[in-house]
């Protein structure tokens, strides 16, 4: 690995009722976005993306899982039937990523979480300067 790769490691995590369980290959340091949109301020859900081939659910996870969309239905946010966690979903910015909640990853494997801010509410705007949207192309480089 050469000395700018960022260190992968496999962080596991889920809901708060451990039905709902996955793992994701991402960096151990990695951009989480705090979006003000409708529906990330109400939940409060710091996240990073990471292309969807790195992201696995676990055997079961299925059965307990539920989608809710709204606006455009680009989103897909899953959360978990018997507790109502989204610890992971399909963001509108990257609908080939999977964005992962930080605060569901278990603990141990995230050595740094840089917190930067999303404008869900002009959310156009903010998409075509973000750069975000190559966080869910393998290989990517975090956005600036």
């Amino acid at each position: 690995m050469s000395a700018s790769a960022p260190e992968e490691v496999v962080h596991a995590g889920g809901c708060h009722c451990r039905r709902v369980r996955w793992r994701v290959e991402a960096p151990a340091r990695v951009v989480a976005w705090v979006c003000n949109c409708s529906d990330c301020s109400m939940r409060g859900n710091p996240h990073f993306v990471v292309p969807a081939a790195r992201f696995r659910l676990q055997a079961g996870a299925e059965e307990f899982s539920a989608t809710y969309t709204f606006g455009t239905h680009t989103a897909k946010h899953t959360f978990c039937k018997v507790c109502g966690i989204t610890s992971f979903y399909t963001p509108r910015s990257n609908p080939d990523g999977v964005a992962v909640t930080v605060a569901c990853v278990d603990p141990g494997t995230l050595r740094h979480v840089e917190y930067r801010k999303a404008d869900g509410r002009n959310w156009e705007e903010w998409f075509e300067r973000s750069r975000i949207a190559g966080l869910s192309k393998e290989k990517a480089e975090a956005a600036e």
